[in-house]
């Protein structure tokens, strides 16, 4: 079975491709659909003068917001309807991940299978409506606050702020889970994704315009597009990296029959915590220098404009914190989503054993030291990824895009996505090749 899958997937071509109508339909759409999430970033909000917003935005653009914007596609900078982006339902996913593993009534449903799945997925939609709420109100205060952003300031002008902004919001979750169900690849991961696509021929543009300028050199424009290359590399090789644990199963018997023990493999990934950590830790680490600079605090104290300085972006102090709150929320998030314990009782209970460890607490013990270990590379692997390129970007002035939390993303999801494809188009030919079996054994049998 395993070698006639390889075949299958090394034969994969166009023409495979052109007879999988289904696998066209669901590309189709998930083009269709991230073609609406884009024209979406370019309808701007009611009530709002678009030049004194661009330029209060580009006082902000090194902050917080030039992350957020990022992940918006840009919506941010032109303040449009889906400003909010996907971010609220992403932070309600983390919360609610967090709260299954404190509160023992979600953890009792997140066992119950599909059913506890979606009433977990409802509370965490009850929970992106929440937090799209604070955060629209926020905006539209923050809004009213500039000067002349707003044509008309008022209770108006906030209420439909709010109810556009988290309408938005909701609108993009629904298309997400469209994309997921009937497209291809993750839903929400994909609109993140088309929207750091779309501003990379921009940041790409910028960066092709220093050096005809002269801002750069040609030489340190290649050297950019080597390291561009490192770190691509980088990221397909320890995406895809795995340790592979040996399972084994005992003989069974049934009936008078007895059938032989099998073995398997329980794969950890060596990133388990994903693209979290850095997204976690770039928006901790830009808030304080965006909220004063919103702050307009003229009359800050010397100790604190010393510390802000010292945490701007590609300063010393900014880059050893980042490192830091990386390896920190590596391991926090890998020990919130992935539980040895669980995984134990799961292979103690269809019978299946790691060779030398006793199922149950010694099993868990040694799946939770493997975990450990593998984690220790996986976040060095975030940190050199994710700093390399701060440091050129420190150095350099290049764009904010080219960063290396928005190249794992743009990598993770390209790999996930063209595995999706493959794995239907493997399925696609193993049709084929069933329909035609079952067509010669109708004719031999007449």
């Amino acid at each position: 079975m395993a070698s006639a899958a390889e075949q299958l997937a090394s034969n994969l071509n166009f023409a495979a491709f052109a007879k999988a109508e289904d696998l066209k339909k669901r590309i189709w759409f998930t083009i269709g659909a991230l073609l609406v999430y884009r024209l979406g970033t370019y309808i701007p909000l009611p009530g709002i003068n678009p030049d004194a917003f661009a330029q209060a935005f580009s006082s902000q653009s090194k902050g917080v917001l030039g992350m957020f914007n990022m992940f918006a596609g840009g919506a941010v900078q032109r303040m449009a309807i889906f400003a909010l982006g996907i971010m609220p339902y992403i932070s309600a996913s983390i919360i609610m991940q967090l709260m299954t593993s404190v509160i023992p009534s979600l953890e009792a449903l997140k066992k119950e299978g599909e059913q506890g799945r979606k009433i977990i997925n409802q509370y965490t939609r009850y929970g992106t409506v929440l937090l799209a709420l604070i955060q629209a109100y926020g905006i539209s205060i923050g809004l009213e606050g500039g000067n002349g952003i707003v044509n008309d300031p008022g209770m108006f002008f906030r209420i439909s702020t709010v109810v556009t902004l988290v309408g938005g919001t909701m609108f993009l979750m629904w298309l997400g889970e469209q994309i997921t169900a009937r497209g291809i690849g993750n839903g929400i991961s994909l609109i993140i994704f088309s929207g750091i696509v779309a501003g990379l021929p921009r940041a790409i543009s910028g960066t092709l315009e220093l050096g005809r300028t002269g801002a750069l050199s040609t030489g340190l424009i290649l050297a950019i597009i080597v390291l561009a290359i490192i770190v691509i590399a980088l990221i397909v090789f320890f995406e895809r990296a795995q340790r592979r644990l040996l399972i084994q199963y005992p003989k069974r018997q049934v009936g008078n029959r007895m059938f032989q023990g099998d073995t398997s493999h329980l794969p950890l990934k060596l990133n388990t915590s994903g693209v979290i950590p850095p997204i976690f830790a770039s928006s901790l680490l830009l808030l304080p220098a965006t909220v004063a600079g919103f702050s307009q605090a003229t009359n800050m104290p010397a100790w604190a404009s010393t510390i802000l300085a010292s945490l701007g972006h590609g300063q010393p102090l900014y880059m050893i914190f980042y490192a830091g709150m990386i390896v920190f929320f590596a391991f926090f998030y890998t020990a919130i989503v992935f539980n040895p314990k669980d995984t134990a009782d799961q292979l103690k209970k269809h019978s299946g054993f790691i060779p030398g460890y006793r199922p149950g607490e010694r099993t868990a013990d040694y799946i939770d030291y493997v975990l450990t270990r593998i984690t220790v590379v996986g976040a060095i692997y975030l940190v050199l990824v994710c700093l390399l390129p701060e440091f050129l970007i420190s150095a350099t002035g290049v764009p904010f895009y080219l960063g290396g939390t928005s190249l794992l993303i743009v990598v993770s999801v390209t790999l996930d996505t063209v595995a999706q494809i493959q794995g239907h188009l493997i399925a696609h030919q193993y049709e084929g090749l069933i329909k035609k079996s079952k067509l010669r054994g109708g004719k031999r049998s007449r």
